[in-house]
């Protein structure tokens, strides 16, 4: 009698081991509009299969194994879409634009390229950039344009 919650169990960790590598594959398919996660589904699963067998080993009867399984499958479900989508919601997905922000030139910056360093929240990294006119090493730049991840500088 554990043959049920074994099969949704494992069902439900293949599923979230593909959501965890892949990303959410409900995503990819137009169910609910974004609605249905499927990591959180995958969650539920597992957590369904897994109290379902404990429940049931216990030697509870088994309907009331099916009963508290599906609560507690329910309860991760409702959790983890929480989590997903306060997560999703948080996460920057676009990135800031430079325009505008001001730095150093780290190398000889020409029309067909060089480094910058660049003064801005989040800016740790040197940048490729680029100049219409020649820009000595150490001068000071500011960012007038931002294309992909290059942006393209003049001398301030």
């Amino acid at each position: 009698m554990l043959l049920p919650f074994l099969i949704v169990g494992g069902v439900g960790l293949v599923l979230l081991l593909i959501s965890l590598v892949l990303g959410d594959i409900l995503d990819h398919f137009d169910i609910g509009d974004g609605a249905i996660s499927g990591t959180a589904l995958s969650v539920g699963l597992v957590v369904f299969g897994a109290s379902g067998t404990l429940i049931a080993t216990t030697g509870l009867d088994l309907a009331w194994a099916y009963v508290l399984a599906i609560v507690l499958g329910l309860v991760a479900y409702a959790l983890s879409a929480l989590v997903v989508r306060n997560l999703t919601n948080s996460s920057d997905g676009v990135p800031a634009s430079a325009i505008g922000l001001s730095g150093v030139a780290r190398s000889d910056v020409s029309t067909s390229g060089g480094e910058v360093s660049l003064d801005g929240p989040g800016e740790i990294e040197r940048r490729l950039a680029y100049s219409d006119e020649p820009i000595a090493e150490g001068s000071r730049v500011v960012v007038v344009e931002h294309v992909g991840t290059r942006v393209k500088v003049a001398a301030n």
